[in-house]
């Protein structure tokens, strides 16, 4: 990790300090990815086939999650099998408590206003797979959009060289009440659901994590009229620590992160010299045996050590970063969390692993990230709910309320709006 004494670095030191890796599409990308969702719009279930048996040597296939998922009971074990129903049931009872209720307001008497909900009807979930199928993210989004109340989801994941559905994503598409999954992956697979393709429906929201292909596809369609989730990149940590934390745990947890690529970013900020140098030594020796030890080491190599002179700066830091995971680990982390302003998520004291986060706490791991944390918040069930607003009032309250609103309508010069006012009045 690369050290910066916060206090004695120029402001220019800094804002590269806190900078992401460039990852932008290139104008190639950007144009390839154009040319893949104008074919798929204009020629559908044929070109989405050739794309995909260009690009990943397999035509789309619907597999029935039954037969795999009692075939993944059989093959995972029964320690993996209830770890998947653990992660499952915790998410299931967090995003069914956090649905929202449907809200009145008497503004005056006689006018009542209302806000009520509504899922969205058709939901298209991207399940990142290659060498490690995220099944813990369709957990995150299909149980989240269950709860909201939505009825129709389209699942999508890359194809396996076996043409089959990885055991555990089997599982938890089962879990999610998911009968069915296509295989297929990349912008082609966000060109299916964004237009409609053979029997992949056109979905009115699209969410989910994915490469490169994947955010581009995601940002252009968007551009088109489909909504997505939120803008996602490498993932992201930053760790506040005090002299209090165990420097293994907060070394373990920055790896937790590096491992996932070499674009991952993690940073540390702490005002405890003695702790910084411990952590740089675990890492080195954390990093010996990691199976990903290769993508860890580069993404450390990109990272940052920030020496503060106080939690107070390390705060400051983290709501400038604006990080997708935010660790506090520190001895009363509830003295911290009420200035925290900006960050996807925050684990709180030295035991709140982000692993627990991502897999089995509850809340949705799928979570902005490039500095979107200034702005998004992750997914949850309001991602794949709508508000209606409603009014409604007797006809006493509309003969007083014509005159104020025509006023207010004339003002800005639109006549007809005040004639549809003063026409209450008349009526009434």
């Amino acid at each position: 990790m690369q050290r910066i004494v916060w206090s004695e670095a120029a402001a220019g030191e800094r804002r590269k300090a806190l900078a992401r890796p460039d990852l932008r599409a290139d104008a190639t990308m950007r144009w390839r990815v154009t040319e893949m969702l104008d074919a798929v719009c204009d020629r559908g279930w044929e070109a989405v086939c050739d794309l995909a048996t260009r690009i990943d040597a397999s035509a789309p296939r619907l597999i029935a999650v039954a037969p795999a998922a009692a075939q993944a009971r059989r093959s995972l074990g029964a320690e993996a099998v209830a770890a998947i129903e653990l992660a499952a049931e915790n998410i299931r009872v967090f995003h069914e408590a956090s649905r929202p209720s449907d809200l009145a307001v008497e503004t005056m008497p006689g006018l009542t206003v209302r806000k009520v909900w509504r899922a969205i009807p058709r939901v298209g979930l991207y399940v990142p797979g290659g060498e490690t199928p995220l099944f813990s993210s369709l957990l995150m989004q299909a149980l989240p959009a269950r709860a909201a109340g939505v009825k129709d989801l389209t699942v999508v994941t890359p194809p396996r060289k076996d043409g089959g559905l990885d055991p555990a994503l089997a599982l938890a598409a089962e879990l999610s009440g998911i009968e069915a999954v296509w295989t297929i992956g990349g912008a082609q697979a966000i060109a299916a659901l964004a237009f409609g393709a053979g029997k992949i429906a056109a979905c009115d929201k699209i969410c989910g994590p994915g490469n490169a292909w994947v955010a581009e596809a995601k940002a252009q369609v968007a551009a088109r009229g489909v909504a997505i989730d939120l803008p996602a990149g490498p993932s992201e940590l930053m760790v506040i620590a005090d002299a209090g934390a165990e420097a293994r745990v907060v070394a373990a947890d920055l790896l937790s992160q590096a491992e996932h690529d070499a674009n991952a970013q993690v940073l540390l900020a702490t005002p405890c010299a003695n702790l910084a140098s411990a952590v740089e030594a675990e890492l080195e020796i954390q990093l010996a045996d990691l199976p990903r030890g290769k993508q860890a080491r580069a993404a450390i190599a990109n990272s940052r050590l920030a020496l503060v002179d106080s939690l107070d700066e390390a705060v400051a830091i983290a709501n400038e970063y604006a990080p997708e995971h935010l660790s506090l680990a520190v001895a009363d982390p509830e003295a911290l969390l009420d200035r925290i302003a900006n960050a996807g998520a925050v684990f709180m004291g030295y035991d709140a692993a982000e692993t627990f986060g991502d897999y089995l706490a509850g809340s949705s791991h799928v979570l902005p990230t490039d500095g979107a944390a200034r702005a998004w918040g992750g997914i949850s069930v309001y991602t794949f709910l709508k508000a209606i607003s409603v009014q409604q009032l007797t006809s006493d309250r509309a003969d007083a309320l014509a005159a104020p609103a025509a006023t207010l309508a004339r003002l800005e010069g639109l006549e007809a709006h005040a004639r549809a006012a003063d026409l209450r009045a008349e009526a009434a």
